[in-house]
């Protein structure tokens, strides 16, 4: 039984984290083993990078820098292993957050996150999620649902221009590879929403 890697993507508000405990029960009722996950974090180390990014003021290659840093030690030391134990890893965002929020976002180096990319995720074969599913919700819509939040981190505090950039970062990557994408409406009832989750993951071959 081989591993199955799904991220999970899209802009703050954009409900994607409802879905993900949804489709763990999914596949736990086939038998498998489920490891959720997100990103920055899954583990102690990138758990403390976590905070100091959404918390701490930096620039954007500093950003960048800490966040891959978080990544790296998340695939040696949980979705590597996992993946080779058979597992299914549901992560909640990877690497196409970083392009999204400090590429796009920010306006950080896009070359350069590739560079990082490779560096990060390569080794004897480069690592990216079987499927990434992108809930796309306008930037508008997502800073209504932000405005009766948590308190917000920075990027959740960020005002709607960079929202705009962000999920013009998410289309762009989208664009580049959209064989690994399933592009999901998040501006529809949740019910919807979580149809057509399972369908992108069955249209995949990864659930019956």
């Amino acid at each position: 039984m081989s591993g199955i890697f799904v991220s999970f993507e899209g802009i703050d508000g954009a409900g994607k984290s409802t879905h993900i405990a949804g489709l763990a029960t999914a596949f736990q009722a086939q038998g498998r083993v489920v490891t959720l996950t997100r990103e920055p974090g899954g583990t102690p180390l990138a758990e403390q990078l976590r905070t100091l990014v959404l918390n701490d003021a930096m620039d954007a290659m500093t950003e960048a820098l800490l966040v891959f840093a978080a990544r790296r030690d998340h695939l040696v030391q949980v979705i590597r292993p996992a993946l080779q134990r058979g597992e299914v890893v549901l992560c909640d965002r990877f690497t196409d957050a970083t392009f999204a929020y400090q590429g796009g976002g920010r306006g950080f180096d896009w070359n350069l996150l590739s560079t990082l990319e490779q560096w990060v995720q390569g080794g004897e074969t480069f690592l990216q999620p079987d499927l990434t599913i992108w809930f796309d919700l306008p930037p508008s819509v997502a800073a209504a649902r932000l405005a009766s939040a948590r308190v917000p981190d920075k990027f959740e505090a960020q005002p709607l221009a960079f929202f705009e950039k962000v999920a013009a970062g998410y289309g762009r990557r989208f664009a580049a590879d959209t064989s690994r994408f399933a592009r999901v409406n998040a501006d529809q009832t949740t019910g919807q929403v979580w149809l057509d989750v399972q369908s992108a993951v069955r249209l995949k071959g990864l659930l019956p």
